[in-house]
């Protein structure tokens, strides 16, 4: 009995080699799988908040008012930001609280480490003067309190003057500006020029 046991473990030592090592690459495989896994899930949203309602200040003095909609915080990132989805509304107020300008657009993007803000998608903005410009990109850099883009933009001023061009900046105030490229229609009232 012994001799037929010793016959059956040299018959199945082959086959539990190959099992094993069949076990070790499935293994190896399944960590693989889990690793990408792990790299989608990094940049999944850690939460979501709707009717957000935010004032910056500085000093005890406010100087900002943002709302959006929805808003998605991506922090379990090496650089977590916020994104504003569904648009966003940002007024920024004087020292007196009185309104001096405001930006809106489609969409936003927030990095919480460089203190920047993208606006996205039919980005439209007012200074005190009652200028309007659009574009498709703004980007505000709070730290430096400075505006820029470069991409297309217009600049609207109430008296129906138009400029236009590429590449856009300004202080966070949109006053006074500067535009590259610049091209436009300005209004010219006839009895000023005789």
């Amino acid at each position: 009995m012994h001799s037929r046991t010793i016959k059956l473990s040299h018959l199945y030592t082959p086959v539990l080699v190959i099992c094993a090592l069949v076990l070790l690459s499935a293994c190896e495989n399944s960590l693989d799988d889990i690793k990408k896994i792990a790299s989608k899930e990094e940049n999944k949203p850690i939460s979501r908040s709707f009717g957000v309602d935010v004032i910056y200040s500085d000093s005890a003095r406010v100087k900002a008012h943002l709302t959006a909609p929805v808003m998605i915080s991506y922090d379990d990132t090496p650089k977590p930001y916020k994104e504003m989805t569904k648009g966003i509304k940002i007024v920024f107020y004087d020292i007196n609280l009185k309104e001096n300008g405001n930006i809106v657009s489609d969409n936003a993007i927030q990095h919480d480490k460089e203190n920047i803000i993208e606006f996205h998608k039919n980005v439209v903005a007012t200074n005190a003067q009652g200028q309007i410009f659009k574009s498709d990109e703004l980007i505000y850099d709070m730290n430096a309190k400075k505006m820029h883009s470069s991409k297309p933009v217009e600049i609207i001023s109430p008296n129906g003057n138009i400029v236009d061009g590429i590449g856009f900046d300004s202080n966070e105030t949109f006053y006074p500006w500067h535009i590259d490229q610049m091209t436009g229609n300005f209004y010219v009232d006839d009895k000023e020029v005789q």
